[in-house]
């Protein structure tokens, strides 16, 4: 009986291949299961009919594009945790200030730019609070400047091959297909032209389609970027002393985030970067808590509230505490919290919702759910933790940024970027050295590099690598290839990239941009073979199609993001997204028709 099913099974692989895949794509859209668990289950389907062996299954470990990824991802997180991409936020947040409509224009060139060389979705995720306050400064519905963002994101990454990780999956396929591999900047002229046609597209569209109607959630108050009210108190031997505020680099740049400086009582609230610093000072500020733990690291300041005179210690821990409703102390001031005056402990800050507390960190009257920044030794930490009136009391996930390294991940990902343009060496080797010299320099801590690799992206690209070389085990694609040739055989040439094009782009605006490449990519290498065309600009056109998603909110991971902090409808992407996915297709297909 076994050899019978054996024999059925290996009489009717390719047909059993492609009913896997079909049962993979019906699970993708209907969304019970991840994307990544999804793709495991069918990987483990190819290896349990024995249609892909446990050779070929460890073979797809050995393919490049997953390991230089992971290392983008890291990349990624050490400008992040080098306060980098903080210090561009800034700058643009104080630019809005001045010119509000031109800074709309440098926060887009500047995510288009980005994106092209990092992963966009820590892009997108640190520009979402940007664009609440550039709504605010220039008065542009916020939902008219959140889904832009995400599409211009997107744009972006078709501009290069490490722009997003779907062009680094299909290259990696090619390569293993027998194709050279592709360059850096190889895809950046049809990227590009796609990218400025998209744009143009979306300022004409964007004011007619875009909805205008303000969000049921308005996450661009103050509490609502995570912000904390705390104090630096000036330290007599400081070399500030004497000097203007906005002559110290530390102040200037944080200047629009300064309540006041509070001296001798008194709250100055006017003129505050032509005041001179005196001893005693305390200047009272908001800050996120990363700006906050970097600050306490600063020799000038002490940072917070304490009842003790003694110096915080680098040993401290650090915890987020939210007052519990049944806290005695609730309507009293800060400085009277009983916790103060017993611990060893400074409360470098609290954050209330969608309030700023005040008038100052010391002076703040305690409400419910308000959360403090504490820092302390680990004996008062674990008293904190036994206090029935602080809830969830835990480490504080947030590190203080590394400015000083900053330059070091900025040059390591420039170095990737000319190393692998000059082909000096491979993408990936470039991206390991990078790694390398970021984590012997510091930028990042080895447990946060980790932490920064989107294991999920890794496991469906592993998995839809194993699944793609199954359906090539199997028979499947070699099926698929002969039923599609008679079609296409006598098409030509542009023909077949708007074909390609146009089936890439349907797929992936219903399943994940890389499972699409995957599978597809070694389908039309295939048939570009079997057809005698060139597959290199077919294999193009899939790159920027898999990518280049606007009409669903689950076409692109951006997407999702923007989604949910705008507050959009589903019909919202539709609407915009479907002409849009028609313009910049449409230019993708015939600038590779003219350059190519």
């Amino acid at each position: 009986m076994m050899a019978g099913i054996q024999s059925f099974i290996d009489t009717h692989s390719a047909v059993i291949g492609l009913l896997i895949l079909v049962a993979m794509f019906i699970e993708f859209v209907r969304e019970r299961y991840p994307v990544s668990v999804v793709s495991v289950l069918g990987a483990a389907a190819f290896l349990f009919f024995g249609l892909l062996d446990s050779e070929g299954l460890f073979s797809v470990f050995s393919n490049s594009a997953p390991i230089t990824i992971a290392a983008m991802f890291i990349i990624s997180g050490a400008l992040v945790r080098t306060g980098a991409i903080d210090a561009v936020a800034r700058t643009v947040v104080a630019r809005a200030r001045q010119h509000p409509r031109l800074a709309v224009v440098e926060v887009f060139g500047g995510a288009l730019v980005a994106s092209a060389f990092m992963n966009n979705t820590p892009v997108v995720v640190v520009l979402i609070p940007i664009i609440y306050k550039l709504a605010q400064a220039t008065g542009i519905p916020v939902k008219r400047l959140m889904m832009p963002l995400s599409i211009i994101a997107v744009l972006g990454g078709t501009m290069t091959l490490i722009g997003t990780s779907t062009n680094l999956v299909v290259d990696g396929i090619a390569r293993d297909a027998g194709m050279q591999p592709f360059g850096i900047f190889e895809i950046s002229p049809y990227g590009i032209v796609a990218s400025l046609v998209g744009a143009a597209a979306l300022i004409v569209l964007g004011p007619l389609l875009l909805p205008s109607d303000p969000p049921s959630i308005k996450a661009g108050d103050e509490a609502d970027t995570g912000e904390y009210l705390t104090e630096l108190a000036l330290r007599s031997d400081s070399p500030l002393v004497g000097r203007y505020v906005s002559s110290s680099p530390v102040l200037k740049k944080r200047l629009p985030h300064i309540v006041a400086i509070k001296r001798r009582g008194e709250m100055l609230r006017k003129d505050l970067a032509d005041l001179v610093l005196m001893p005693g000072d305390r200047i009272v500020l908001r800050a996120p808590a990363a700006d906050v733990m970097t600050l306490r690291v600063n020799r000038n300041f002490e940072v917070g509230i304490s009842r003790s005179s003694e110096l915080p210690h680098k040993e401290d821990r650090i915890v987020e505490a939210m007052v519990s409703p049944s806290h005695p102390s609730l309507g009293g001031r800060l400085t009277d919290i009983p916790f103060l005056n017993r611990l060893r402990v400074r409360v470098l800050g609290v954050m209330r919702f969608r309030h700023l507390p005040g008038p100052d960190l010391g002076s703040t009257r305690l409400r419910a759910a308000d959360r403090l920044l504490v820092a302390g030794s680990e004996q008062a930490i674990r008293r904190l933790q036994d206090n029935p009136h602080l809830l969830g009391v835990n480490s504080s996930r947030t590190r203080a940024f590394r400015p000083n390294r900053a330059p070091i991940a900025v040059a390591a990902l420039a170095a990737v970027v000319t190393l692998s343009a000059l082909d000096v060496v491979s993408i990936a080797v470039a991206a390991i050295l990078a790694v390398a010299a970021i984590l012997v320099t510091r930028c990042i801590d080895p447990e946060e590099a980790w932490s920064s690799i989107d294991g999920d992206v890794l496991i469906l690209i592993f998995a839809m690598l194993a699944v793609g070389l199954g359906l090539e085990q199997a028979g499947s694609v070699r099926l698929m290839v002969d039923w599609i040739t008679p079609v296409m055989a006598h098409a030509p040439p542009w023909a077949l990239i708007f074909i390609v094009y146009g089936f890439t782009i349907v797929l992936s605006e219903l399943l994940s941009n890389n499972a699409v490449a995957a599978i597809l990519t070694p389908l039309v290498i295939e048939l570009s073979r079997d057809i005698g065309a060139d597959p290199r600009p077919l294999v193009i056109a899939l790159m920027i199609g898999a990518s280049a998603c606007f009409a669903t909110p689950i076409g692109y991971q951006t997407n999702m993001l923007v989604y949910a902090a705008g507050d959009y409808k589903f019909g919202d992407f539709v609407k915009i997204g479907v002409p849009l996915n028609f313009i910049v297709g449409l230019a993708a297909c015939v600038s590779i028709m003219l350059f190519y």
